[in-house]
């Protein structure tokens, strides 16, 4: 069962959408300890306005699951959700696709591929996400991210 936060506060993921020179893009954050022991998000990777643009349905989707529980507690519909500003929370299994996601497409060109690999993690088990997210989150993670890369189709 996913944890569906109702504010920012309690969300194990966020997502900011960001505007740059080349257009939209986002940035993902993963909800750890830092090292005093306090709970903050911390960033996992950025979505660059390529990576971004191949995931939009899948990044869409993941900010409208974040926001159900806020809509349902008599919070606004959800205006705005692709625009640039605030942190939008996300659900521990949306937020696993994403972080995934922005970690496989780091530094790939090819957008057919980036789309290829987000229809693949939009559809994978967020249990089976979340062991790949450990790997990648590793210092030495170059091979998990090769793996992972194949299995998505990011890469030939």
């Amino acid at each position: 069962m996913a944890l569906i936060p109702e504010s920012l506060r309690d969300a194990p993921f966020a997502l900011r959408i960001t505007q740059r020179a080349g257009g939209r893009a986002a940035i993902i954050y993963r909800r750890q300890a830092d090292p005093e022991g306090r709970d903050r998000l911390q960033r996992v990777g950025d979505l660059p306005p390529l990576a971004l643009q191949a995931t939009l349905p899948m990044v869409r989707e993941a900010i409208r699951a974040g926001r159900q529980r806020l809509i349902h507690n008599g919070g606004n519909d959800g205006n705005g959700l692709m625009e640039p500003g605030a942190f939008k929370p996300l659900d521990s299994q949306w937020g696993v696709r994403v972080a995934c996601y922005a970690l496989v497409t780091a530094s790939l060109r090819d957008g057919e591929r980036m789309l290829l690999a987000s229809e693949h993690l939009r559809h994978a088990n967020p249990d089976q996400l979340a062991w790949w997210l450990g790997l990648l989150m590793q210092r030495d993670n170059v091979r998990a991210l090769r793996a992972l890369r194949i299995l998505t189709e990011a890469v030939q």
